[in-house]
């Protein structure tokens, strides 16, 4: 997984990257800034998941799709 810059930036914890996964296929997140939210961005199916004050929203329905 790469937690990449953003993470520190978004409070993100550095070990709870470390273990999360995306809960569709179980691929490792990579920490992407969109605009000024930041969000989780699956390397495998490319679903996004919302950062709100610094915790993940993993759940499915709340992810943004690819384009």
């Amino acid at each position: 997984m790469s937690a990449g810059g953003a993470g520190a930036g978004a409070g993100l914890d550095p070990e709870l990257l470390a273990i999360i996964v995306c809960p569709a296929c179980r691929a490792d997140l990579e920490v992407t800034a969109a605009g000024e939210e930041t969000e989780l961005v699956c390397t495998d199916c490319g679903l996004a998941y919302p950062v709100r004050d610094g915790i993940p929203v993993l759940l499915v329905d709340e992810a943004r799709k690819p384009a």
